[in-house]
């Protein structure tokens, strides 16, 4: 471990800097020192909800079908679930290309 000095206004400012980015301090400033890029990506958090509930989906449609409860579900709607989410991260992908 290792103490640093920051005046309170600098640590402020760093400290904002860092939860924008979703990091602590230490993980910030270790990042920004060892010339780490730190990238900042808004929406990724929205879309990787809405696919991992596509995915609770497709596993519950699995399970009954297994179960023999269900035979043949119709998949369209998670077809389009899915397409808008690839549409969504492919938007992100270009903004941070």
């Amino acid at each position: 471990m290792i103490a640093m000095r920051f005046r309170e206004s600098d640590y402020v400012a760093i400290k904002k800097k860092a939860e924008k980015v979703n990091m602590n301090f230490t993980e910030f400033v270790t990042a920004a020192a060892m010339n780490k890029p730190i990238t900042v990506i808004n929406g990724l958090s929205d879309v990787l909800k809405e696919q991992k509930a596509i995915g609770r989906n497709i596993n519950q449609l699995t399970t009954l079908c297994n179960m023999g409860k269900i035979v043949c579900p119709d998949l369209q709607e998670l077809k389009q679930q899915y397409a808008e989410v690839l549409t969504t991260l492919n938007e992100i992908v270009g903004r941070c290309g």
